[in-house]
């Protein structure tokens, strides 16, 4: 949402971006627990199991009449700028908006947590990673608009916020 506040979405825009966002994974409740449980890396079939979530996902919200207008978020968040992403291989701007801002988010998101097989990654080494995979992996202009939103001390990782309940103390950026 700190992202999309600098790309002038409209507040209906901002709505969809918001339920989207918090549906985007919901069609991992498809995917088997031995594939979301893993304490390790997956495997080519595993991932491949993890690659349906996105459709499963919008197979899910088809059913539910008011919600639908935030499928093209949840289904194509996984889509690459350029192209190489599932599960349609849509490019550019083929990628809904709403889409393109939740990969970059998310994949922020999953670059600084932490995971049973890795140390989640400092916020300057994924904004690092953004900033190289921009206009290939992510939309050059959601990164941007990310990497603005960051430094202005509206996006704050989940890292910062553990280390704030750990030592019980309020941290400035």
């Amino acid at each position: 949402m700190a992202a999309a506040g600098y790309m002038g979405l409209s507040p209906e825009e901002m709505e969809q971006l918001k339920l989207s966002a918090i549906l985007h994974d919901i069609g991992k409740i498809g995917v088997e627990d031995r594939v979301l449980r893993k304490q390790a890396g997956l495997n080519d079939e595993e991932f491949g199991l993890m690659k349906t979530h996105p459709r499963m996902g919008a197979e899910i919200m088809q059913h539910v009449e008011k919600l639908k207008y935030v499928i093209p978020g949840m289904k194509y968040h996984h889509e690459r700028f350029d192209g190489k992403g599932y599960p349609d291989g849509l490019k550019d701007v083929e990628i809904p908006l709403i889409a393109r801002i939740i990969s970059v988010a998310d994949t922020f998101d999953a670059m600084t947590s932490d995971r049973p097989y890795r140390k989640g990654l400092t916020d300057e080494t994924a904004i690092s990673e953004l900033r190289k995979f921009s206009a290939i992996q992510f939309d050059p202009d959601v990164v941007k608009a990310f990497i603005q939103a960051h430094k202005d001390g509206k996006i704050i990782s989940l890292q910062f916020k553990n280390c704030e309940e750990k030592t019980g103390e309020e941290k400035t950026i």
